[in-house]
C-alpha cells in the first residue's frame, strides 16, 4: 500500500469491519468484506452500503455556468430541469472520453458535477482550462463531501426508517436535500449497480455517524457493507462502463454504445465533429457481449481475436455471480459484432473460446 495513499472519513469503520483495503486511484479502499459473491447477491436481492466518498465533486456556478456544461459534455443539459440529473460522457476534441459524470442541476447558474475518482485532479484541471472562455467559477468541492450508496430492491424501505423526507417522490435521477438522522444531506435516486437506491452526500465529519445508523437500522433486512470488488461485478453485469475499461481517451462514446447520450442536434461541444463523422461514416468499433464457451475467465484487455487475427480487446470481464457463468464485455471492429459469432481470448497467449451475446447481461424486473 503506498504510504501517500487517501483515505476516507469512513476508512476507521472498514479496519473495524476487518475489510480487504486495496489501493484503487490512489485511495486506500475497501475491496471486499465478507466476500464478494456474497456482498454481490446482498445488492440483488436484499441492500447493501458502499463508502463511495472517493468519488470527486465540482461546482459549478455563474451566468454562463448552463452554456460552459453544455460546450463541456456530450448530453443536452439544456433539457435538464431543476432538482434533475443527467449521465454524460466529456469529450477531449479527438472525440475520446476524458471522463464520464453526473449532472446535478440546481438551477441554470448552478450545477453540481460528480466525476470519478481517479479522475478527480485530471477533470478538474480540465474543466478550469475549459472555463476561460465562460463568465462561470469552477471549484472543487470534493473535500467538502463523504458519500455513501445504499443500493439494493430494499434500500428505500431501510433509508425511510431514518428521515422524513418521502424517499418515494425522488424519482429515478432526481435529487432533493433533507435531514437524514438529523443530518444535512442531498439525496439522489442514484447509483451504479443496475438496482434501485440512493446516493446520499454528507459532510465528512458525519460520515461515520451515518454509515453506522444505516447498517443497523438495516441489519434486520441483511443490509451489509459492500466493498469495490462486488460494486465492479454488479456494475458489469448492468453493462454500466468503468473509466479505463469501457472508457478512455482512445475510444469514443459511440464505439463504447453510449450514442443515447449524444446529442448530435444541439449546439457545438467538445469533440462534436469528430463524433458526427464517426456517426456519418460508421462506427468503426463496437462494444459486444461475450460468454465464455470454454473454462477461463477473459480479464480486460486480454486480446480478442477472429482466425488468428487481432480483432480487439476485453474491457471487463469476471464470473456473473447473478447468472452464474463467466461473461465478459469487448471493443471488437464493428463489421464483426454479429451476435452467435464465436471469438477467441487469448488468455496468457492460449485461445479460449467465447460467443458474442447481448451486452446488457443484468435487467432489475422493476
Amino acid at each position: 500500500m503506498a504510504a501517500e495513499a487517501k483515505r476516507t472519513p469512513l476508512y476507521e469503520e472498514h479496519l473495524g469491519a476487518k475489510a480487504k483495503l486495496i489501493d484503487f486511484g490512489g485511495w486506500e479502499m475497501p475491496v471486499q468484506y465478507a466476500g464478494v459473491i456474497d456482498e454481490h447477491h446482498t445488492v440483488r436481492t436484499k441492500a447493501g452500503l458502499f463508502d463511495v466518498s472517493h468519488m470527486g465533486e465540482i461546482d459549478v456556478r455563474g451566468e454562463e455556468a448552463l452554456a460552459f456544461v453544455q460546450m463541456l459534455i456530450t448530453n443536452d443539459a439544456s433539457k435538464l430541469e431543476d432538482g434533475k440529473i443527467l449521465y454524460s460522457p466529456m469529450c477531449y476534441p479527438s472525440g475520446g472520453i476524458v471522463d464520464d459524470l453526473l449532472v446535478y442541476r440546481y438551477n441554470p447558474q448552478h450545477f453540481f458535477l460528480v466525476v470519478n475518482a481517479s479522475n478527480a485532479d485530471k477533470d478538474f484541471a480540465w474543466m478550469l482550462e475549459q472555463a476561460k472562455n465562460f463568465n462561470c467559477s469552477v471549484e472543487n468541492v470534493s473535500d467538502q463531501y463523504a458519500q455513501l450508496a445504499l443500493q439494493g430492491p430494499l434500500a428505500e424501505i431501510v433509508l425511510q426508517r431514518l428521515t422524513t423526507v418521502n424517499l418515494a417522490q425522488i424519482k429515478y435521477y432526481t435529487f432533493t436535500h433533507g435531514d437524514i438522522q438529523g443530518i444535512s444531506c442531498l439525496i439522489s435516486r442514484t447509483g451504479y449497480t443496475g438496482e434501485d437506491g440512493f446516493e446520499i452526500y454528507l459532510s465528512p465529519e458525519y460520515g461515520r455517524k451515518l454509515w453506522q445508523k444505516i447498517l443497523e437500522v438495516g441489519a434486520p433486512d441483511g443490509v451489509q457493507p459492500i466493498g469495490l470488488g462486488a460494486r465492479d461485478t454488479l456494475r458489469f453485469e448492468a453493462r454500466l462502463p468503468l473509466y479505463g475499461n469501457e472508457l478512455g481517451a482512445e475510444i469514443t462514446p459511440l464505439e463504447a454504445g453510449l450514442g443515447i447520450f449524444v446529442k448530435l442536434d444541439k449546439e457545438d461541444f467538445i469533440g462534436r465533429d469528430i463524433l458526427l463523422t464517426q456517426k456519418e461514416q460508421g462506427i468503426p468499433r463496437k462494444l459486444v457481449g461475450l460468454e465464455m464457451i470454454d473454462r477461463g475467465i477473459a480479464r480486460s484487455h486480454y486480446p480478442l481475436q477472429k482466425d488468428g487475427q487481432e480483432i480487439g480487446f476485453v474491457t471487463s470481464g469476471s464470473f456473473s455471480p447473478t447468472l452464474n457463468k463467466n461473461i465478459a464485455l469487448g471493443l471488437i471492429r464493428a463489421e464483426l459484432a454479429i451476435q452467435g459469432e464465436t471469438l477467441d481470448v487469448m488468455i496468457r497467449g492460449k485461445a479460449v473460446k467465447a460467443k458474442i451475446i447481448p451486452s446488457l447481461f443484468y435487467k432489475r424486473s422493476t
